[in-house]
């Protein structure tokens, strides 16, 4: 059984949702991905269970800007390279819970991602 929740302690966004999931993220395994990136294998893992790498891609980066990336046409590839090179673009938090995957911040994932959680712990 996975549970992991990859996260960047400076972002408020990662912190809010933690926070207001908390009692029911007992058990997780946080990775703060700034400080422990995000490894090859794990992308994998991510992109298996979210279908594509474009997915758990943030175009909120202020790095998609400054970079020239919206400029561009990326590809599965691009996104990937990407995503293990600066952790910025990884869509904040993702959070697996077994064989799912939550990734961002939207009303609805958190919607989905505690109603989840709230049946697991019954």
């Amino acid at each position: 059984m996975q549970k992991k929740v990859y996260h960047l302690k400076t972002c408020d966004t990662s912190r809010r949702i933690i926070k207001q999931l908390g009692d029911l993220l007992e058990g997780f395994v946080f990775q703060e991905i700034k400080s422990e990136p995000i490894t090859s294998g794990q992308l994998e893992e991510m992109k298996k269970l979210s279908g594509s790498y474009e997915a758990l891609f943030s175009r909120r980066a202020k790095k998609y800007k400054e970079m020239g990336l919206k400029d561009m046409d990326l590809g599965e590839n691009d996104y990937k390279m990407y995503l293990l090179q600066e952790y910025t673009f990884l869509k904040r938090p993702v959070i697996i819970v077994n064989d799912e995957i939550f990734i961002g911040s939207s009303k609805k994932n958190i919607a989905l991602l505690t109603d989840k959680l709230s049946k697991d712990a019954s």
